[in-house]
């Protein structure tokens, strides 16, 4: 494990990550993680851990739900802008999700595509034995939201223009060697600096060959935030429910 060169280290930890992706659609995410929490029957004070939090805003909006919330992440940057928010209910943590947990949870999200990312099979594969043994007991859940690859790749922008904050974001998309690459060319005073994103794919077969090696459940599968079923042609992510 080498985090030092993996692209997410270095991408995740920059400004430019945040203000491009900085006006996301929080209404559609708050809207999912409203409908999960209605559909899993979490209560308040539930334990939940969410994986890959980023700066918190959804580990926060959790946490105005009545739940016992720990976000983790592996951006020093994101914590510390998290920490802000923490109370006795809400946590942040700097965590590599390949590292086991210590703490017991009646629920893992890992949500928005926070997963995929590794090289190995066996990282990605001990990430998902990680969640498995960060899981209470049978009746608690994780949730993995990946996106649907089949759908992704069928509608990708190859190349787009954006500016923000005074920054120029060139990118362009493609698929290869098993990967759904961005490279992110960011300018800013005519200085450029290249950064990429590489998320492996995994279609629903693959996933659950994964989730068979670890012994975990898939209980429920989904294809939209509105919890609507999966359509391997139309929808836009792949999201799964697994148990012990």
């Amino acid at each position: 494990m080498n985090t030092s060169t993996d692209w997410f280290a270095s991408w995740f930890d920059t400004k430019f990550y945040h203000i491009l992706y900085k006006h996301r659609d929080h209404k559609e995410a708050q809207l999912f993680m409203t409908n999960l929490v209605s559909f899993l029957h979490l209560k308040k004070g539930n334990k939940v851990l969410d994986l890959a939090c980023g700066k918190g805003r959804h580990s926060l909006f959790l946490n105005s739900l009545g739940l016992d919330v720990i976000g983790a992440d592996l951006s020093k940057n994101s914590i510390d802008y998290a920490n802000q928010y923490k109370n006795d209910t809400l946590e942040f943590v700097q965590h590599d999700m390949r590292v086991p947990m210590k703490k017991k949870y009646d629920a893992i999200f890992n949500l928005f595509t926070s997963f995929g990312y590794f090289e190995n099979d066996e990282e990605d594969i001990q990430v998902l034995e990680n969640i498995k043994n960060g899981l209470k007991d049978e009746n608690s859940v994780a949730v993995i939201d990946f996106l649907n690859v089949e759908y992704a790749v069928k509608n990708l922008v190859k190349k787009e223009t954006i500016v923000k904050e005074q920054a120029t974001f060139n990118i362009e998309k493609s698929l290869s060697k098993g990967y759904i690459v961005k490279e992110i060319e960011v300018v800013v005073d005519q200085e450029s600096t290249t950064y990429f994103e590489r998320i492996k794919y995994l279609d629903l077969p693959k996933m659950e060959s994964y989730l068979d090696k670890v012994g975990l459940k898939l209980k429920y599968i989904f294809g939209d935030y509105d919890l609507n079923e999966f359509d391997l042609k139309n929808s836009p992510r792949l999201i799964l429910i697994v148990s012990k």
